[in-house]
């Protein structure tokens, strides 16, 4: 089956690809929404515009496409480029969709309307074991921006070990945020996964936004 991609450059729907690869999908491009609001409902913000960069290191065609951000206008964008994608020969989606029924919802209530059938991979999977797993498989990635109460923002733009996993881990039983950040309360960006074929680098700068609120902006990307 041909498929496309939604994919933000964070770990899941990096992991959401992987999956697709794996099974033996024919993934004929990754789409990237890019809102011009922060607080979009939809989609990922921060570093959106580098996943360019990603989608060369993995081969993939990338169709990228701005969006308001807006809770109604960003479905009907959505639906725009989902129509593009068909029109390409997109027979379904792939979305990398953890925990939130808005997103998965919207999604498939499009793509039904389409005639697309919708995979969501990583639908309910077990958190804290989804996060072990992803560093054990060789996905290497940076965490962007963390706005959460007790959360361990030194780990803001480093790459994220096994060790640093359990930190997150214990900091989220401890203070009640979601381990894998499905919340909203870290964005990640893939530097290297078992797709890339070459490993990305990327520079930065951490920046305090409020007492709870970090972010690491990528600078440089090469």
């Amino acid at each position: 089956m041909k498929i496309c991609a939604l994919f933000s450059g964070g770990k899941d729907s990096t992991y959401a690809l992987h999956w697709a690869v794996l099974k033996g999908f024919e993934v004929i491009c990754l789409i990237t929404l890019i809102p011009k609001r922060e607080d979009s409902w939809m989609f990922q913000y921060p570093n959106v515009i580098y996943t360019r960069y990603q989608a060369d290191a993995m081969g993939f065609n990338l169709i990228t496409f701005n969006t308001s951000g807006e809770k109604e206008k960003e479905l009907e964008d959505l639906r725009n480029v989902l129509l593009e994608a068909k029109e390409e020969g997109a027979e379904g989606i792939i979305s990398g969709a953890l925990l939130s029924d808005y997103q998965r919802l919207n999604i498939s209530l499009i793509a039904e309307e389409l005639g697309l059938k919708t995979f969501t991979p990583l639908w309910r999977k077990n958190q804290e074991e989804y996060m072990r797993w992803l560093v054990r498989e060789g996905f290497k990635f940076i965490i962007t921006s963390a706005s959460a109460y007790g959360f361990p923002f030194n780990l803001l733009g480093k790459e994220i070990t096994e060790e640093d996993v359990e930190k997150i881990i214990t900091s989220a039983r401890k203070y009640g945020f979601n381990p894998a950040f499905e919340g909203g309360e870290a964005e990640t960006f893939v530097i290297y996964a078992p797709l890339f074929k070459r490993q990305l680098k990327v520079e930065g700068e951490l920046r305090k936004i409020s007492e709870y609120e970090w972010r690491y902006e990528i600078k440089n990307i090469h």
